[in-house]
């Protein structure tokens, strides 16, 4: 027969969560003591005058107990019901506690559903009531009792603010690593999608956790990842950016290596190619990796429409980046070098617009440019009720009082708004950034160098990106190295039945997809139209 209070009891997690970084340098962990007064001494002076510190004696079955816990860290509602009624009712059967054994037997009878840990170390015991538990303490035993009651009110699921498409779900990562994972097996309800954790930070204790499927990805890559991430030791871990740095390959390149995405579908179509997630508990965004080059070009929309939009939308998004990139060099190369590139009227409208103009095309392009960033950043710092209109407002004004000054020349003006709009195309933001920091290099090797400069900066970048990694991963595959399989979703999707295999460059243990042979067709003789 089967017992149902074993089935539906709380189990102990299979993870480690406690860390031995509560502990000073050289400092040795500590036994709980089998004193009941000795460990209160223990608690009440490791947090001493804490406002949200409660600790108070308390009867425990028929014994001499206490319990400690932050009020802010728990639910009061759960408290009272979980943990102060059935201990009342405790006290009238009168349960005898001598052991780990019989205090386990106790609360399996009074705390059956509670996620719970049995702890026998101080700084085990005070990690658990930073993580929301309360602590039980009885007389003459030398563990204690951590039962969850954890609650914080964290943002609530709401749209995606920086990865915004207008077919496909609309939620997006939250701040809470409980909702995050929900959100993922939701998607994936596949039994072999593991969750692993890990608790970095000497002073944040931050969970971090990193999520794969078992049989499809890479048991190299889960390996490389986990022993990067073990290796950080910080004093505090806020966000999912504080661990980018200390694992990737290079840092000296402002190509992001690493993708973020605070949409869950992304990060499940990214698990299902075989690569890995890294949650951290407190961040709505989640790092993928290995990434390359061509992931900053695709949006989860591309596959939620027709192949032919999405390979059109994306055609555009390459185009966009190349224009964001070299355009306002263009100009400075070809106003200063090369003028006889430009048909003849239109080179003397361009001239007659910098009639009057006293910088060279350099200093006028900077200085818009510089004051476009500024007026961006400012858009995006200021409340959002007023944000964009500054942005719209303060570029169209200052352009044109530019213009009427005779500071800079009508064509400029496009020549910088049109970059600007381009840039915008990117579906990721660093990206974005990314390409912006360097529009500013083009445009000093275009202003020195004039189109052979922009040649050799192009050359320079494409050299630096095939020297590029993403553990272990070539930054530019599929590209170089070419891998003609994998062809089908780089510069265009191709139909979703025709992608049958999973990138080759990612190596995973589950090469296929899907099944082959499933190409729409007319019904053949014989079959129900």
């Amino acid at each position: 027969m089967i017992n149902l209070t074993k089935l539906f009891s709380a189990q102990k997690p299979n993870q480690p969560t406690t860390s031995d970084e509560l502990l000073s340098e050289g400092e040795e962990a500590k036994d709980l003591s089998s004193s009941l007064a000795s460990n209160y001494e223990t608690f009440k002076k490791t947090f001493q005058d804490s406002i949200d510190f409660t600790q108070s004696y308390i009867k425990v079955g028929g014994q001499n107990g206490f319990a400690c816990y932050l009020d802010s860290m728990i639910d009061s509602k759960q408290l009272a019901e979980k943990i102060v009624e059935p201990l009342g009712n405790s006290i009238k059967e009168q349960e005898n506690i001598t052991d780990q054994a019989s205090f386990n037997e106790f609360r399996e009878t009074y705390f059956t559903s509670i996620p719970y840990e049995f702890v026998s170390k101080e700084h085990d015991a005070v990690w658990y009531l930073l993580s929301g538990y309360i602590l039980l303490v009885v007389e003459g035993v030398n563990v204690a009792l951590a039962l969850k009651v954890f609650d914080i009110q964290f943002r609530g699921i709401t749209e995606p603010s920086t990865q915004t498409i207008i077919r496909g779900p609309k939620d997006s990562f939250t701040e809470s690593m409980e909702t995050n994972v929900s959100l993922i097996r939701r998607r994936i309800k596949n039994p072999h999608l593991r969750f692993e954790s890990s608790i970095i930070g000497k002073d944040s204790q931050t969970t971090v956790v990193i999520g794969y499927i078992d049989g499809i990805t890479n048991s190299k890559l889960i390996e490389e990842i986990r022993k990067r991430i073990n290796k950080i030791d910080t004093s505090y871990i806020l966000d999912s950016g504080n661990i980018d740095e200390f694992i990737t390959d290079k840092s000296l390149t402002v190509f992001p290596l690493l993708y973020n995405t605070e949409r869950p579908d992304s990060a499940c179509a990214n698990l299902l190619e075989g690569k890995v997630i890294i949650i951290v508990d407190g961040s709505p965004f989640v790092l993928v990796a290995p990434v390359v080059f061509t992931d900053f070009f695709q949006s989860s929309e591309d596959y939620y429409q027709p192949f032919v939009m999405g390979s059109f939308i994306r055609f555009i998004r390459y185009i966009s980046f190349m224009i964001a990139l070299i355009f306002p060099s263009l100009y400075v190369a070809i106003s200063t070098f090369h003028h006889e590139l430009l048909p003849t009227p239109l080179l003397i409208s361009v001239q007659a617009q910098r009639e009057g103009v006293p910088f060279p095309a350099v200093v006028e392009i900077l200085l818009m440019e510089f004051t476009f960033e500024v007026l961006r950043e400012a858009g995006v710092r200021m409340p959002r009720a007023v944000g964009q209109t500054v942005s719209i407002v303060g570029a169209l004004v200052i352009g044109q009082a530019a213009v009427e000054a005779g500071l800079v020349s009508n064509v400029l003006v496009i020549v910088v708004a049109f970059t600007a709009i381009a840039s915008f195309v990117s579906p990721i933001y660093n990206f974005s950034i990314s390409t912006r920091l360097l529009r500013f290099v083009v445009i000093l090797c275009a202003a020195v160098f004039g189109l052979f400069g922009v040649l050799v900066f192009l050359v320079v970048m494409v050299i630096h990106l095939a020297s590029l990694r993403s553990f272990g991963v070539a930054y530019l595959a599929p590209v170089a190295p070419l891998i003609m399989e994998d062809q089908t979703d780089v510069f265009i999707r191709f139909p979703t039945w025709a992608n049958k295999k999973r990138p080759t460059y990612l190596n995973p243990k589950g090469p296929y997809r899907q099944k082959t042979n499933q190409s729409p067709s007319p019904p053949t003789k014989g079959e129900d139209s």
